[in-house]
C-alpha cells in the first residue's frame, strides 16, 4: 500500500469519527468554562430523548424504503450475538470479589450509547439509509439492553425484588420505541405528512445530534479516569474491543458486507451508555465504577472506533 492510499484511508476514517467526538469534547470544554451547566444538560437531554431524537428516527424511517433496509436475519444475528456476549460477561463477573461490582461490570461491557453516539456516527457515514437501518436495530436493542441490564444488576442483589411489570411499562413508554412503532407502518403505507409538519419536524431533527453530543460532553466526568480500576479496564476492553470484533467477524463470516458491517462496528463499538450510571445508582450497584466505565469508554472509543473503521476500509469491507 502506498502513502496516498494510506492518507486516503486515514482521511476517510477521520471524516467518520472526528466530527462526532470533536462535538463531545467541545461539550467538555463548554462545561469547564461555564457556558453550559448541569441544568442545561438535564433539560437539553430530556428534550433530545423525548422529542428531537424520536422525530429524527421517525422522519428517516418514513422516507426510506424499508424493503431495502429491513433485515430480519441481521436482527436475529444481533440478538444472538448480544446474548452470547452477555453470557460471557456474566461468567466473568462471577469471579469479581465485590458483588456490587458484578452487575455494573456486565452492564458496562455490553450496553452501548446507540441512540446518540452510535446513531450520530452512522448518520455521519451512511446518511438517511444508515439511520433507517440503525433505527430498526436500535429499537430491538433498546428493549434487549434494558432487560439484560435489569437482570445483570439484580443477579447479585438480595435487597429488592425485581419488578418486571415496571420494566416492561418503561420500555413500552420509551419515545424511541414509540417512534419506530409509528414510523414503520407509516413508511410501509407510504403515508406523507403535510409539508408544514415535515418542515417543522426537520428543524427539530436537525438539532438532535449536535445538542445530544454537547450534553454527553457536558456530563462526562473525566475525573473518573483518575479512579481507574482493573474491573473498569476489563469492562471497557469488552465494550470497545471484544464486542465489536465478535459482531463484525461473525457478520463477515455470514456474508454481510458494506454498510451493514460498518453499522455493526459503529453501534457495538460505541462507548457505554450514560444511562448505565443512572441504573447502577437506582439498583444499588457500584455507581462510581459505572461512571468510570462510561468515562473510559467515551475517551477510548475515539481511538478504537477510528481503528476499526480504518481496518474495515483497508480491507474493502465498508
Amino acid at each position: 500500500m502506498n502513502i496516498n492510499d494510506l492518507l486516503h484511508t486515514l482521511g476517510y476514517t477521520l471524516n467518520v469519527t472526528a466530527p462526532v467526538f470533536i462535538i463531545v469534547f467541545l461539550g467538555v470544554l463548554l462545561r469547564r468554562i461555564g457556558l453550559i451547566n448541569e441544568n442545561f444538560n438535564h433539560t437539553a437531554s430530556k428534550l433530545v430523548f423525548m422529542i428531537t431524537l424520536p422525530v429524527l428516527i421517525f422522519l428517516n424511517i418514513l422516507k426510506t424504503d424499508l424493503t431495502d433496509v429491513f433485515a430480519p436475519g441481521l436482527m436475529i444475528y444481533a440478538l444472538v450475538s448480544t446474548l452470547f456476549a452477555f453470557g460471557v460477561l456474566i461468567w466473568h463477573a462471577r469471579r469479581l470479589p465485590d458483588p456490587a461490582d458484578r452487575g455494573v461490570f456486565v452492564q458496562g461491557g455490553f450496553r452501548g450509547n446507540l441512540g446518540i453516539i452510535g446513531l450520530a456516527l452512522v448518520a455521519n457515514q451512511y446518511g438517511e439509509a444508515g439511520i433507517a437501518l440503525g433505527a430498526i436495530l436500535l429499537a430491538q436493542l433498546i428493549v434487549l439492553y434494558n432487560l439484560l441490564s435489569v437482570i445483570a444488576l439484580s443477579l447479585w442483589q438480595n435487597e429488592r425484588r425485581l419488578e418486571w411489570r415496571a420494566v416492561v411499562i418503561r420500555i413500552l413508554k420509551n419515545p424511541l420505541i414509540i417512534a419506530v412503532a409509528l414510523a414503520v407502518p407509516a413508511s410501509l403505507l407510504h403515508w406523507q405528512p403535510p409539508q408544514l409538519a415535515l418542515k417543522v419536524g426537520h428543524y427539530f431533527a436537525n438539532m438532535t445530534l449536535p445538542l445530544a453530543l454537547l450534553c454527553i460532553g457536558g456530563a462526562l466526568d473525566l475525573a473518573a479516569l483518575q479512579r481507574t480500576s482493573t474491573t473498569a479496564l476489563m469492562a471497557s476492553s469488552y465494550k470497545l474491543l471484544w464486542l465489536p470484533m465478535l459482531m463484525v467477524t461473525g457478520a463477515a463470516w455470514l456474508g454481510y458486507e458494506g454498510m451493514t458491517l460498518g453499522i455493526l462496528m459503529l453501534f457495538f463499538g460505541c462507548p457505554t451508555a450514560a444511562a448505565s450510571y443512572v441504573m447502577a445508582q437506582a439498583m444499588k450497584g457500584n455507581a462510581a465504577l459505572a461512571a468510570n466505565i462510561v468515562a473510559m469508554t467515551t475517551v477510548g472509543s475515539t481511538l478504537t472506533l477510528s481503528m476499526g473503521i480504518f481496518v474495515l476500509h483497508q480491507l474493502g469491507l465498508t
